[in-house]
């Protein structure tokens, strides 16, 4: 078995009632700088005894079985309270006389781990004499669990708890960690003993002394009794989770600044509203004021005005020298009363007021979801493409994603000509054009050729398809048309597909579809028609009309089919007469009650007459003065500013002929319909005289 060695002391004193029962003679060598004795200790079961090794204890350091109560201070020794433990004073080295049949197993005293290392020198208990070190670090007393029942010595060892007349046998080595720390002491009087120290607690258990000679020990943490089971003594913090929790730290102090300086930016600081933001508020808050709403729906039960009243308020404006011939009329839509009236029957040419009477005949027989379509088909040749033109003017070459200033919602050639090429696989290398839809001349009668010239602003060729209204560029209403705009699409797209252009065919029936696009909705493409009073649109729109009635795609068809769509609602068409559906023909001509009186049916209260559902999206329709369409840069003079915002009216414009035709509401909240229709007029100076008895109808009263 492996000696375990005590430093040599004085020969004890022995108490009356114990007997030593070591050996005599020592182990080690006598004059050795390290001898060592054999401390028996009786009482063990089965009459064994357990050796207990001692560091060495010098005289100065005080006897093994002598207590030590004050220690003198030393220059190396700190003067520290003295601890509840008892000192005793190191026996004379003896070696047990008879040798053990079987090695004892060993019983640790608890030290403590070394700051200097991660892992604890538990060598330390095999050496001749401990170093002052490790005398300090076994000297330091440190709580443990309770300990476990003991185990064979091939496993973990457990460590038994010392009992009195019982000492524990010799147990492998193991972690310091994992030892059980005995509750802690009371304090006992000092005693000489020829066993090894204990101390003794209130409840008459007895438990080992620390292994340590000579140094002052600290007061126990705690005087409870420990828990059945403690947590092991953690183990000193690798120098890893130290340099990690050193750089946490320094990312959070570097996110926390970086936040810190962002939030001093004044765009950060105003999103957030903090205290320092530029825009904060400097003062206190104002109290919450009432609200009284300004723009409200019309009153259609109160008072309206009276036709004497109005007649005295249009008496100047109606009667302008700048107006030329003027013929009008002004209705309570409310009731359908016609307040005022100056041969509102007298057929004039209305100009671009005759999109009302198209937009109302579609609306009024087509479903108001209606898509027109353009197609790409695949020809006899595997490799042709057709481009079936589908009667949609409003296609956008704008890129995907980019929306259409002038006809929002439209649909895309990028769209098209990517489904072409996944339908395709890419391998068109011909694009055919097919307008078969429409008939007949691409011009009306009335109209002046210089109206459809090559980069006009005004028209371009009446044909079922194009990109842009035929405009040279997408985003400027006024930009020059081109003279062939199907054509040109048609080499736009080739293009895409790295395709030649092949001319005009017709698509066979029932050819396979490799792409489609549709128009935005019935009502938005009204909407277009009327905010930008686009002539094409317009007549496109008739030659839809036509075919949905089953007529003729063609100027005539047209003209024939809104002629009847009205007539068929119930409105009186004496004296009208069109050739077109953009009003671009003089040979047009419309009394001013026909347009008072759809308009009148449109902004009806709902319920009162069925038409008024399908018409009311044409009110949406209309510019608004001084803000949208073609009013927006109207109604600037004083004279007229009082109906910026408040008048709603489609516009006409001709050599010699100007119109307008609308509602609005006056001060009193009642909705008023007006349509006014000028002829022999300069152009600017009968628009602003116009707009003069548009404004006075909103601010009058007039009862």
């Amino acid at each position: 078995m492996k000696e375990r060695y005590v430093p040599e002391n004085d020969v004890p004193t022995w108490p009356s009632d114990d007997r030593d029962t070591s050996s005599a003679e020592p182990k080690g060598t006598k004059g050795a700088s390290e001898a060592t004795v054999w401390l028996p200790m009786s009482g063990l079961a089965n009459g064994k005894t357990e050796e207990l090794a001692v560091p060495k204890v010098t005289p100065e350091s005080g006897s093994w079985f002598q207590p030590v109560v004050e220690v003198e201070e030393e220059p190396d020794v700190p003067d520290t309270p003295t601890p509840k433990w008892s000192a005793f004073e190191p026996a004379t080295p003896v070696e047990s006389a008879e040798p053990e049949p079987e090695a004892p197993k060993t019983v640790f005293v608890q030290p403590v781990q070394p700051k200097q290392t991660d892992e604890p020198d538990w060598d330390q208990f095999d050496r001749g004499a401990a170093t002052p070190t490790r005398e300090h670090e076994l000297a330091r007393p440190e709580p443990s669990p309770e300990p476990p029942a003991p185990e064979p010595p091939a496993s973990e060892p457990q460590w038994p708890e010392p009992q009195l007349q019982e000492p524990p046998r010799e147990q492998p080595r193991r972690p310091e960690q994992n030892r059980v720390e005995p509750p802690p002491p009371a304090q006992v009087p000092s005693a000489t003993m020829h066993a090894r120290p204990v101390r003794i607690e209130p409840a008459e258990e007895r438990f080992d002394s620390e292994a340590t000679v000579g140094i002052q020990r600290p007061e126990p943490p705690s005087q409870e009794p420990p828990a059945a089971e403690a947590p092991a003594a953690p183990a000193p913090k690798p120098k890893g989770k130290r340099k990690a929790l050193l750089i946490t730290t320094l990312v959070v102090v570097l996110l926390l600044a970086g936040m810190g300086g962002a939030a001093a930016m004044p765009k950060v600081s105003n999103r957030l509203g903090l205290p320092w933001a530029p825009n904060a508020p400097k003062g206190e808050i104002p109290k919450p004021a009432g609200v009284t709403r300004v723009l409200h729906g019309p009153d259609i039960n109160g008072a309206g005005p009276t036709k004497e009243g109005l007649a005295a308020a249009l008496s100047g404006p109606a009667s302008a020298p700048d107006l030329g011939t003027l013929t009008g009329t002004v209705v309570d839509a409310s009731t359908g009363d016609v307040l005022w009236d100056k041969n509102s029957g007298t057929p004039l040419t209305p100009a671009s007021t005759t999109k009302i009477l198209v937009v109302a005949a579609a609306l009024l027989s087509m479903d108001h979801g209606t898509q027109f379509s353009t197609k790409v088909v695949q020809g006899a040749d595997p490799g042709t493409a057709i481009l079936v033109a589908g009667g949609d003017p409003s296609l956008t070459s704008l890129p995907l994603g980019t929306d259409s200033p002038l006809y929002p919602g439209a649909a895309h050639v990028d769209d098209l000509v990517a489904q072409v090429k996944k339908a395709s696989g890419g391998k068109i290398t011909k694009v055919q054009l097919d307008i078969s839809l429409f008939k007949g001349p691409t011009s009306a009668k009335g109209w002046d050729p210089e109206d459809t010239a090559a980069g006009n602003t005004y028209m371009a060729p009446v044909l079922p398809v194009m990109a842009d209204g035929g405009r040279n560029d997408p985003k400027n209403d006024h930009a020059p048309r081109v003279a062939n705009p199907a054509a040109a699409l048609t080499q736009k797209i080739a293009g895409k597909l790295e395709a030649q252009a092949g001319g005009t065919t017709t698509a066979p029936k029932g050819a396979k579809v490799l792409g489609e696009v549709k128009s935005q909705p019935l009502t938005e493409f009204a909407n277009s028609l009327l905010q930008l009073s686009d002539n094409l649109m317009a007549d496109v729109l008739a030659r839809q009309l036509a075919l949905a009635k089953g007529a003729e795609a063609s100027f005539v068809g047209g003209a024939t089919a809104t002629m009847n769509v009205l007539k068929e609602a119930g409105f009186d068409l004496t004296g009208v007469q069109i050739n077109d559906g953009s009003g671009l023909s003089d040979q047009n001509k419309i009394p001013a009650k026909v347009l008072s009186e759809i308009l009148a049916v449109a902004a009806a209260p709902d319920g009162k007459d069925p038409r008024t559902a399908k018409l009311r999206p044409l009110l949406a329709g209309l510019p608004v003065a001084g803000g949208s369409g073609t009013l927006e840069k109207r109604y600037g003079d004083p004279a007229s500013s009082a109906g910026r915002g408040w008048v709603r009216g489609k516009t006409g414009t001709l050599s010699g002929v100007n119109t307008l035709a609308g509602v609005v509401l006056d001060t009193d909240g009642r909705m008023l319909v007006f349509a006014l229709m000028s002829s022999g007029s300069d152009q600017n100076k009968g628009r602003a005289a116009l707009d003069v008895v548009a404004a006075t109808l909103h601010k009058c009263g007039c009862r």
